[in-house]
């Protein structure tokens, strides 16, 4: 299991190919292409709690967490995993951090590299959609609306993302990797577009930390 190893919760196949939400879109439905639009060229800032689970290609969940996160476009975000074990994943604008406090280990790489065609590239704007992903609505299911993105240049890291919205706001985010995996994301009391401390976007790491890759 996962959590028993203690691994992070994002994994890095994850974000090798991975991060999410921000659009000016290519669709094959205008009304897609109306609402995605129109949400996120409208979006600024970004907060949120969530709930993320991992079930393997089995269909066993191997993940269950809970936490916060904000994001200010572009390129800046913050995911505060709360349980089952603290960890942050914190992008500046430059570089992103993966701070493990029970390992006290942090990591660090371009935030260009790290992020590619994922989902925190959709809702932090570092990269226009189009220029990673096509996309379409796939209809309606629980009261949602959902659209299915798929990867422009192959990638074993994110095999498909599916978004759905629900009363025009962004609800839910799924991923499929190359290995089978199933990441959800369920967004709850969401706010848009207020102003968020900059210091959310700075890491500061506790002394002793194992760093492991450039800091600047």
């Amino acid at each position: 299991m996962l959590l028993q190893e203690r691994r992070p919760l994002m994994k890095k196949p994850w974000y090798a190919g991975i991060a999410l939400l921000v659009l000016s879109l290519c669709t094959h439905t205008s009304s897609a292409a109306d609402l995605i639009a129109d949400y996120f060229s409208g979006l600024d800032t970004f907060q949120s709690s969530f709930s993320q689970t991992v079930t393997d290609s089995n269909g066993e969940l191997v993940q269950d967490a809970q936490g916060r996160v904000w994001i200010q476009r572009p390129g800046r975000f913050r995911w505060d995993y709360e349980t089952p074990y603290r960890q942050l994943i914190v992008a500046d604008g430059e570089r992103l951090w993966t701070y493990d406090e029970d390992l006290e280990q942090a990591t660090v790489e371009p935030v260009d590299e790290a992020l590619s065609s994922t989902p925190a590239m959709l809702l932090s704007g570092f990269r226009p959609l189009e220029a990673v992903m096509r996309w379409a609505e796939t209809g309606s299911r629980d009261g949602k609306t959902w659209y299915r993105l798929d990867p422009k240049q192959e990638d074993a890291a994110v095999e498909e993302v599916q978004i759905a919205f629900e009363g025009g706001q962004l609800a839910i985010i799924e991923v499929r990797d190359g290995f089978g995996n199933h990441t959800r994301i369920r967004f709850s009391d969401i706010t848009r577009n207020q102003a968020i401390d900059p210091g959310r976007f700075r890491i500061q790491l506790p002394p002793g930390t194992d760093i492991i890759g450039d800091t600047p």
